[in-house]
């Protein structure tokens, strides 16, 4: 039976495509779509580019301040991920531009306590992850998808993207990076989510 059709889902048939680690690139109870659904527990908010502020603080060497030109201002890269809900929708070969994350993390010199980040929304909304899994080569604070502005109901104008973790951990309206050196589940983790969330383990619930 095909579920995407019974929902009314647009999907995709299903492949054995790898991923260069090994693992399946669609991964377990995931089905594809060209669609990007939109799926928010919150209103989206009103973006004031003149009251903004980009803010990375905790334990770090440098904290820092940027207000939205400043960050627009910043380095760009082009980058291609995939993008996997916990809801089961995967979207392949999304394609970004924004700032790669390590451009920040220069910035800030984590100090060699910092073991955990907590991304901050200018919602209210957080949710945190290993700064091991923040750290990596395709995890960007986006401003573009698809060669489009970042839509306001798809976390725009600012989102970080971290493809190897459910979506719920790519914040929308991204404000902040907070460095700590102890955990400290966000918004969706303490209502039950994964405290992880790798979609590989399907890790989508405590």
């Amino acid at each position: 039976m095909n579920l995407g059709k019974l929902f009314g889902r647009d999907t995709e048939p299903a492949t054995k495509e790898m991923r260069e680690d090994g693992r399946e690139r669609l991964p377990a109870g995931q089905y594809l779509t060209k669609k990007w659904p939109i799926l928010t527990y919150e209103a989206t908010p009103k973006f004031d580019a003149e009251r903004y502020r980009f803010k990375v603080w905790g334990a770090v060497e440098e904290p820092f301040e940027l207000t939205w030109d400043e960050l627009q201002a910043l380095p760009r890269v082009q980058l291609t991920s995939d993008f996997h809900c916990v809801t089961t929708w995967s979207r392949y070969d999304n394609a970004w531009e924004g700032v790669h994350i390590r451009e920040i993390l220069q910035r800030a010199k984590p100090s060699p306590a910092a073991q955990f980040v907590t991304a901050h929304s200018f919602t209210g909304y957080t949710t945190n992850m290993p700064l091991a899994d923040l750290d990596d080569d395709d995890v960007m604070i986006a401003f573009t998808h698809d060669g489009q502005p970042l839509e306001p109901d798809h976390g725009g104008p600012v989102r970080l993207i971290v493809p190897k973790l459910y979506a719920y951990k790519s914040a929308k309206w991204l404000s902040g990076l907070e460095f700590m050196e102890k955990d400290r589940p966000g918004f969706w983790e303490v209502r039950g989510y994964h405290n992880h969330a790798d979609p590989w383990k399907e890790e989508r619930y405590w």
